[in-house]
């Protein structure tokens, strides 16, 4: 999966939620695994006399969450969703957590079942990898430092890769493929034209394997895109942008931001202005 299609989340895009008690950090890959894994990612809260708002955006990916805290260390990794609309979550107790955000065409060499099957549940790592879950959350622990767990992850994520059989490119990773490298901007039917398969073929596959329409995907792709292009340079006008990514217009684009970020781009492209924070 190429770089440029890393997704992006609320505390990279603003920089102004960063705060002590409050920090969100994100580590690229090792290169063998860059086709699988969008990055890793740490998330500390230490409460004091503020609470923090944690806000979560829709990315085409799916995590394995370890709580680095947790009593029990069986149940403390589970398996994310694949998102399609945004969520906030109110930080009250303290946290520590690291996560593995896999891109979703890729994430089953890992996980053994398709992501559909995760679709309105947070199931346990454990009831798909067994005691190994334990053992890794265990190593994950004892850890020196972020370096120390990225290691240990890294030598568990090639492990699984080289017990499963060799595969050759699947329908549904090159159909990802398609709609990463046009922004999300290919309809269903020019999809299916390119890959000489049919319409109802491909909503059934992304459904069996996703949980998703294919048309919902390509929209989550398209406002990724955006936010990236917003990311890099955050005083281009949004009529610019609309045309760019295929919105009708200015409105259209805005509207689309709302819904999956749940606030307009004007709060969160101000430089400066933390948004999440209350008192």
């Amino acid at each position: 999966m190429n770089r440029e299609h890393r997704p992006l989340q609320p505390p990279i895009l603003q920089k102004g939620l960063s705060q002590p008690h409050y920090l969100y950090r994100e580590y690229e890959p090792g290169k063998s695994l860059e086709p699988y894994v969008a990055c890793y990612w740490t998330s500390e809260f230490v409460p004091g006399e503020q609470t923090q708002l944690h806000r979560i955006v829709p990315d085409g990916c799916i995590d394995i969450i370890v709580d680095l805290r947790a009593a029990n260390m069986a149940k403390a990794a589970f398996i994310s969703e694949l998102m399609t609309s945004f969520e906030v979550i109110h930080l009250m107790e303290p946290q520590s957590l690291f996560g593995i955000r896999f891109f979703s065409s890729t994430v089953r060499q890992f996980l053994r079942y398709p992501v559909s099957a995760f679709r309105g549940s947070h199931p346990l790592l454990e009831d798909l990898w067994g005691s190994e879950s334990g053992l890794l959350v265990e190593e994950m622990r004892e850890a020196q430092d972020v370096k120390g767990r990225i290691a240990i992850v890294e030598r568990k994520l090639c492990n699984c890769l080289e017990q499963q059989v060799s595969l050759s490119e699947s329908l549904l990773q090159t159909s990802m493929a398609y709609l990463y490298d046009t922004h999300g901007s290919l309809s269903v039917a020019e999809l299916s034209e390119k890959l000489c398969y049919s319409e109802r073929h491909l909503r059934r596959m992304f459904h069996y394997e996703l949980g998703v329409s294919p048309k919902e995907l390509a929209q989550i792709i398209r406002f990724q895109s955006m936010l990236q292009a917003l990311y890099r340079t955050p005083k281009e006008q949004l009529t610019q942008l609309a045309h760019r990514y295929g919105y009708f217009d200015q409105p259209h684009l805005i509207k689309e931001f709302k819904r999956y970020y749940g606030i307009p781009p004007s709060h969160v492209f101000m430089a400066g202005k933390p948004k999440e924070v209350r008192s």
